[in-house]
């Protein structure tokens, strides 16, 4: 749904929308996107509803489904590649991860011996 948003956020900018075939990022997406939409919401209708049924053929073709959604995994690529900041903060909040487990930890037993007296 996020994605979705994205891109019709960005479509939307665009003020002569037959300039969004020009923009090669902009195309990249919707492609990622319709694929993103194909995979998570027309696969679940159709194995939902069993249309496709047990058997070699629907298992190789999930097979190939479950192989696009690494497609996505290039639009992430993409972001961190144009956005470094972004992974500075990332790595910043892995790192703080640690501290603040043991502050949700010392918090923990203080309650938990506040409670007992």
């Amino acid at each position: 749904v996020y994605f979705v948003f994205e891109w019709l956020v960005r479509f939307a900018a665009f003020a002569d929308k037959r300039n969004c075939l020009k923009d090669h990022w902009f195309v990249c997406d919707t492609v990622l996107m319709a694929l993103m939409v194909v995979d998570i919401w027309v696969l679940t209708v159709i194995y939902e509803l069993g249309i496709l049924k047990g058997g070699s053929s629907s298992t190789q073709y999930f097979q190939l489904a479950r192989l696009v959604r690494l497609a996505r995994m290039a639009r992430m690529a993409k972001v961190m590649r144009a956005l470094p900041e972004l992974m500075v903060l990332i790595k910043g909040m892995r790192v703080a991860c640690r501290s603040v487990f043991f502050t949700l930890v010392l918090l923990m037993i203080i309650i938990y011996a506040f409670a007992i007296f």
